[in-house]
């Protein structure tokens, strides 16, 4: 209880992790593009959607216990991929899978996170879920895949939001590197930060650990260029088709904004979509995702279950979410802030504050259920 009393608020562990981080992780963290517009916009659609509450209810105790693909999770919440975790804070994945395995929700290893699938995967004990950044290669696709599910994976996560690199102004002041320059800058700003440093003596510094063992030499700048070089920019209708194939659990594309595309990707055989613009870090002319997700859910939510992220930042974020007509909304930063401001126990009390969240807002509205809460939008 006292923690909840400290730090409340998503917000509360934004600023705290911001204390703790060094300036370049926290940089690698925080930032969009360009002049972050559409990080901006995000936030303000979202705080745009608002309730119209039904009172004298009666007791309530709402439930936000829901299934998805066959697997009870204990509320529709989960934890975004995000990539080069262990930069953000050393250990970020293992604290990540723990809290998923512990709060029984989908936690999404990115194909760039810092630890391993073999890793990550029995930790997660069947709440694992991963992201693949489209091979170039068929055979490393083929490989990655293979190791997704001999490591527990139950979903696979198509990333379309990424047709290349996104020019992130911030982050190139910042001077965020892969691998690391390690000079003058980057060392006083990680001595004025004693946790991160310590745990990166711990950690090790961070690497790709997934994409290791198709390399020569496991260096970090070695294996910046082989995803320079060998992931991404390949999408393409034929592809996911191809992915379909290779993969025989539940397949999500996550990226999409465009009622078409949606219809599309169902079409190719994908079992759900994602709408999403990337956390606002791909393109700064992007419409918010929260405006197109009911488009999306008119367009295929009879076929399929529309997931969400980008611009959640409370639990309230997520009844609005679900009230638009999403069937999961998933978090990045957030979980991340919880990480980075509290350590390992931190994504835990990051989940504990957006359940108690979706939970009160339920209540404030008048619903017991998911499933009432789009009947309560103004």
């Amino acid at each position: 209880m006292a923690l909840m009393d400290d730090l409340p608020g998503i917000e509360d562990l934004e600023r705290r992790a911001k204390r703790r981080m060094p300036h370049f992780s926290w940089e690698y963290l925080a930032s969009g593009t360009g002049v972050e517009a559409a990080v901006r916009r995000n936030l303000d659609a979202m705080n745009a959607v608002t309730f119209r509450p039904q009172l004298l209810k009666g007791p309530l105790a709402p439930s936000t216990e829901t299934e998805l693909f066959g697997v009870r999770y204990a509320a529709p919440i989960g934890i975004a991929p995000v990539g080069l975790t262990g930069l953000i804070w050393p250990g970020a994945d293992a604290a990540l899978a723990q809290a998923a395995a512990d709060r029984r929700i989908p936690y999404t290893l990115s194909t760039v996170a810092t630890e391993s699938l073999e890793v990550a995967g029995p930790m997660a004990r069947g709440m694992g879920w991963f992201q693949l950044y489209p091979p170039r290669e068929p055979d490393l696709r083929a490989d990655l895949i293979e190791r997704a599910k001999a490591a527990g994976f139950t979903t696979l996560v198509v990333t379309a939001d990424v047709p290349m690199a996104s020019r992130r102004e911030r982050q190139r002041k910042a001077r965020v590197r892969v691998p690391p320059v390690i000079g003058p800058r980057l060392v006083l700003q990680s001595a004025i930060r004693p946790q991160w440093t310590r745990g990166v003596l711990r950690h090790g510094l961070p690497r790709f650990k997934t994409l290791e063992p198709y390399l020569d030499s496991a260096t970090m700048q070695n294996t910046a260029g082989f995803v320079g070089a060998k992931l991404g920019g390949t999408l393409s209708w034929d592809y996911l088709s191809e992915v379909r194939a290779l993969w025989d659990g539940p397949l999500v594309v996550k990226g999409i904004l465009d009622s078409d595309d949606a219809q599309r990707c169902v079409d190719t055989g994908a079992d759900a979509v994602q709408v999403s613009n990337h956390g606002g870090r791909q393109l700064d002319g992007s419409v918010a995702a929260i405006d197109v997700l009911p488009d999306i859910v008119e367009r295929i939510g009879d076929q399929v279950p529309v997931l969400f992220d980008s611009g959640v930042r409370s639990g309230l974020d997520v009844a609005r979410a679900l009230a638009r007509g999403a069937s999961f909304v998933f978090c990045g930063r957030a979980f991340l802030f919880g990480v980075a401001a509290l350590g390992e126990g931190g994504a835990h009390h990051a989940y504990d504050i957006l359940h108690e969240g979706l939970v009160n807002t339920m209540g404030q509205t008048g619903c017991a259920h998911l499933s009432d809460l789009p009947s309560r939008l103004a």
